[in-house]
């Protein structure tokens, strides 16, 4: 499989789709037949089912129609991918026999980044394909307010800055009228509505403008501030460089030869300083490190965080320090081929099995715009980007 391929199997507006084909290039569709889903909101039947259903629906739709050739190979296997998780995240309750898949959407999105990276999918198209499964059911609820009560005014600015929000309306619509379901209609006018207050503020088709680029990771960390205001920044902390990227993906290449000087905070080297070998007492390593960070960001020093950051849990615990401390924020983001990443990591000196990295791809998740002030993605493959947001 690889990205031409998947080229020639995107359907023209209203045309056919090659289901039989789709199935022999992408083996794990096929789990989907035997995945069965909760009969309240999923009457068709099973994943396989449904999905059809979606794809269907969204070729028919005038979004797809409207739609650029580019953006229609987003949309289609946004909607063919959208819950390719589900035969492994499935669970049925012994008691009461009800099927659920939590967490299906974040899982789902690193299938499909797996997936497509393999393919050679051009970035800027793949992570938009991801970054819709990851939150293609948020429309469904986010007018009614979610669990924490955030503003649906705050989900359509920060959701602008990581996808067009048209592309996730255009799939969660196919999502619904792609199954059996009695409510059906209602959520359908959620996201409506959900579409039209973002076209209202300006966030249909890119991001809501901020003041100024502090104002906006400020807004996105919960600050009680207005995009168009810039905020007063009372404090000016360290200025960090915060490097994210698979293990062997040329980190430590790009600091030597971009921030030079510069202290560097690394898991690695605090491995060294403790003696241990990749794995091996993580939480030791993390305090260790954070130890020495907090150390440069109470003087106000500019440096390096140079480590994987590969998961959004772990970036979260590093930006929420960094952020704690008033600190400017930059995330560089590397990439490579996953051929050389292993050719790369077999010729280092190091503790950590090629092995090991198939692993962490189960944890890998690109760094979103809206995580800091600045955020540029370095990425080398069949479709070279080199990319910096502010």
């Amino acid at each position: 499989m690889d990205y031409s391929l998947l080229t020639e199997l995107v359907p023209a507006p209203g045309a056919e789709i090659n289901f039989k084909r789709l199935l022999e290039v992408i083996p794990l569709l096929a789990p989907l037949a035997t995945t069965p889903q909760d009969p309240v909101f999923h009457a068709e039947g099973d994943v396989w089912t449904h999905t059809k259903m979606v794809c269907v629906a969204l070729v028919n739709s005038q979004p797809y129609a409207d739609a650029s050739i580019i953006d229609r190979f987003v949309l289609f296997y946004a909607g063919l991918l959208h819950d390719i998780s589900k035969p492994d995240t499935t669970v049925i309750d012994e008691v009461s026999g009800k099927i659920s898949q939590p967490g299906h959407s974040r899982r789902g999105a690193i299938d499909a980044r797996i997936l497509l990276w393999r393919a050679g999918v051009p970035f800027d198209m793949r992570e938009t394909i991801c970054r819709i499964i990851s939150v293609h059911q948020v429309p469904f609820f986010a007018l009614s307010g979610d669990r924490r009560g955030t503003p649906p005014e705050f989900t359509i600015a920060k959701l602008s800055w990581e996808l067009p929000i048209w592309m996730l309306c255009a799939v969660a619509t196919a999502d619904i009228v792609g199954r059996t379901y009695h409510g059906k209609q209602a959520v359908l006018d959620e996201i409506e509505v959900f579409r039209l207050l973002a076209e209202e503020l300006g966030a249909l088709n890119g991001p809501v403008q901020f003041a100024d680029p502090y104002t906006r990771q400020r807004y996105f960390a919960g600050a009680n501030v207005q995009p168009e205001y810039a905020l007063f920044r009372e404090k000016v902390g360290s200025k960090v460089i915060v490097m994210s990227g698979m293990p062997a993906s040329g980190k430590n290449t790009w600091v030597e030869k971009n921030a030079p000087g510069l202290p560097v905070i690394s898991f690695d080297d605090a491995r060294d300083e403790l003696g241990l070998a990749h794995g091996k007492n993580e939480g030791m390593v993390a305090h260790h490190a954070f130890d020495m960070a907090k150390e440069l960001l109470r003087a106000g020093k500019p440096f390096v965080w140079n480590s994987t950051h590969l998961s959004n849990q772990m970036r979260t615990k590093t930006l929420d320090l960094l952020h704690g401390y008033h600190a400017d924020v930059r995330i560089v983001y590397l990439e490579h081929p996953e051929d050389v990443i292993y050719a790369r990591n077999t010729k280092r000196d190091t503790s950590l099995r090629n092995k090991d990295i198939t692993k962490m791809l189960f944890r890998w998740e690109v760094p979103v715009p809206s995580e800091a002030a600045t955020v540029e993605y370095i990425v080398e493959n069949a479709n070279p980007v080199k990319r910096r947001i502010k």
